[in-house]
């Protein structure tokens, strides 16, 4: 099955944690929302005004997180596909999200090489972890949600390095 409706690279997916929904970042300023079993996109969410470079569900499903070119992170009804809120601070693009197990708290990175931690339900942000000396590419949480994992560099900068924060 191919899932066709983006009209440039798609840079991110994700699968709703109950498999039935699948979300797709694009290029093209967008993130789609598609039917996993069938392959039918269920709706477009527009936004963004530059490329969208992440996307991940939230751990209930409810809301899924959006990250761009545009500097932002955006917060979507999974549903309904309206935008909950736009989370405003990272000062280069975002190149990466990701909710807590718990699905309290968002984590995101950028290319301003920070890595911001957000409230996942008011939108407003807990902290910035500064230390990394090139753009963060990438977090994860760890299955328990004590750890947060970031990766950072590029081929112009010798930072290149995984930092594990408490």
């Amino acid at each position: 099955c191919t899932l066709e409706g983006h009209t440039n690279a798609v840079s991110s997916v994700s699968f709703n944690p109950d498999g039935k929904t699948l979300a797709s970042g694009s290029w093209d300023s967008t993130v789609k929302l598609w039917d996993a079993a069938s392959g039918a996109q269920m709706c477009s969410l527009e936004g963004h005004t530059r490329a969208v470079k992440s996307v991940a569900f939230a751990p209930d499903g409810k809301t899924l997180a959006s990250g761009s070119n545009d500097e932002t992170v955006k917060l979507w009804d999974a549903a309904s596909g309206s935008q909950k809120s736009s989370l405003e601070g990272h000062t280069r693009p975002v190149s990466s999200v990701s909710f807590a197990p718990d699905g309290k708290t968002l984590a995101s990175g950028s290319g301003d090489r920070t890595v911001k931690l957000w409230d996942a339900a008011s939108g407003s942000q807990m902290s910035s972890l500064e230390g990394h000396t090139a753009e963060v590419n990438s977090v994860a949480f760890s299955p328990d949600g004590a750890v947060l994992a970031s990766g950072s560099g590029s081929p112009l900068d010798s930072d290149n390095s995984v930092r594990l924060w408490n």
